[in-house]
């Protein structure tokens, strides 16, 4: 008889454990945060994605993301070049205030580092719990430096360090983590190992690896950076499309071969084309590896691009239209320069097919990350939450973006609801370079300056440049 009784309540606490441990396991389900990828094509233009406006090819699977999310028509870049805009992007600061604001360089010939006090949205997720993971290009620090990606908060790292040297594809070296990886296959004048296939491959790893934590995935690839090569089973798809051809003549031997300067490309066009498509085919096979894990419910897409598109290398941004019909192209601070496509997937959760007007950057990316995560925001940063938007509910207006370039002259800009405004060569004259001023509601080609007309404008976005700017010793215009 005690032995009945023992077996029967045995089977109740057993069924009680079993239901609470299910109730628990959905709580758990319900309350987990979101994967979240970040992929940042490198140099891409405005008008590069046909979901933006490209006529002369297409990209299907980068459209496919912003027919099932939100594209944003009003969204900008850190910067006009890539350390300092990697570097808005990983602290939520723009460039009045963040410690990269410009492509500097540190004896050795190391790139200027991120600084240790720098809070980087790689830790935010690392306190929430996630594993985080980069794949590409970093740019913001060598290797055992303060400034090194291990040091940031990834826990996983493959790619190019030094932003020079991911200007070729077919390098000697690749890091990962703290390893220095040599590819055989690129020795003396090789070219077998074409880096963003190596670079994809490992995100695929990570991802694949990761399946069953909660992870972010950084993937910043070098893809349309010059130099302008791509595998040739991409380039015949587009040989003799594009003519009349350009033909550019670069460093194909010696010292400076391999080096940070551009291999010679005959067929600039087709190249171009080339390798948009294989950036657009690594999207496609992110997202399939997504599904194929179970994963794509919980998971976050998201695609942008540094800065406006080069001329170099070959690339000829006036023949595709890269800027999307805007003023400028990579290091200048009008439009073409930092206006970028931002597309977000998030099932269930963004309305798919939505454009959004709101006028976002990417020192935003930390804020809205850390509002998901339900983590504190870092003191002292420039950006916003954009959660609200990206749900479709009320979202507050933003402070103006500002921006401040530290060569070819010194530059700034800023922009407020309508208005922006520009300064060139501020090296000369910090305190009374002259100011333009356009309305980009009537004047989206930044063509015609009203300064004169708008006084009162004028002096207001003046006095905002003001108050944007900290000094840097680091980073000072010369007349500063």
């Amino acid at each position: 008889m005690m032995t009945k009784r023992i077996k029967f309540f045995s089977s109740i606490i057993c069924f009680f454990s079993i239901f609470l441990f299910s109730e628990c396991t959905k709580t758990q389900v319900v309350k987990k945060h979101p994967n979240i990828i970040y992929i940042l094509a490198d140099d891409m233009g405005y008008g590069d994605l046909s979901c933006y406006g490209q006529k002369k090819f297409s990209t299907p699977n980068i459209d496919r993301l912003a027919e099932n999310g939100i594209r944003f028509l009003n969204h900008y870049a850190g910067s006009t070049v890539c350390a300092p805009s990697r570097g808005s992007l990983m602290t939520g600061k723009h460039t009045g205030h963040a410690c990269s604001r410009g492509n500097k360089l540190m004896p050795g010939d190391k790139n200027f580092p991120l600084k240790a006090s720098e809070i980087t949205v790689a830790e935010v997720f690392k306190k929430a719990g996630y594993i985080t993971g980069m794949f590409g290009k970093w740019g913001l620090g060598s290797s055992c430096s303060e400034g090194d990606p291990l040091n940031q908060g990834f826990d996983e790292f493959f790619g190019f360090l030094h932003q020079r040297l991911a200007h070729n594809y077919y390098p000697y070296y690749l890091w990962h983590n703290k390893d220095k990886i040599m590819l055989t296959g690129n020795d003396s004048l090789q070219k077998n190992q074409y880096a963003p296939v190596l670079i994809h491959k490992q995100a695929m790893k990570f991802l694949e690896a990761n399946k069953d934590t909660t992870f972010f995935l950084y993937y910043p690839t070098t893809i349309p950076h010059a130099e302008l090569f791509a595998p040739e089973r991409y380039i015949q798809k587009y040989r003799g499309k594009f003519l009349p051809e350009k033909k550019f003549e670069g460093e194909d031997n010696g010292e400076k071969y391999k080096n940070g300067h551009y291999g010679s490309q005959p067929d600039s066009h087709a190249a171009f084309a080339a390798m948009i498509n294989l950036l657009d085919d690594q999207v496609g096979e992110i997202v399939a590896k997504v599904k194929e894990l179970g994963i794509a419910e919980n998971t976050i897409i998201i695609f942008s691009s540094d800065n406006g598109p080069h001329s170099e290398g070959g690339a000829d941004p006036k023949y595709f239209n890269s800027g999307g019909g805007l003023r400028g192209i990579k290091r200048d601070l009008y439009e073409g320069g930092v206006r970028e496509p931002l597309i977000v997937d998030w099932p269930g959760k963004i309305k798919p097919g939505r454009e959004s007007d709101y006028i976002s950057a990417f020192w935003d990316f930390l804020p809205t990350v850390a509002d998901i995560l339900g983590q504190k925001v870092p003191e002292g940063i420039d950006g916003i939450s954009i959660l609200p938007e990206l749900l479709g509910k009320e979202q507050p207006s933003h402070s103006p973006l500002y921006w401040e370039f530290h060569e070819g002259g010194g530059k700034q800009a800023v922009r407020k609801g309508e208005w922006k405004a520009v300064r060139l060569n501020v090296d000369k004259n910090f305190k009374g370079a002259p100011l333009e001023l356009y309305n980009l509601d009537k004047d989206i080609s930044e063509s015609n300056n009203v300064a004169g007309k708008y006084p009162e404008i004028a002096k207001e976005m003046l006095n905002l440049m003001k108050s944007c700017h900290t000094p840097s010793e680091d980073f000072k215009f010369k007349t500063e």
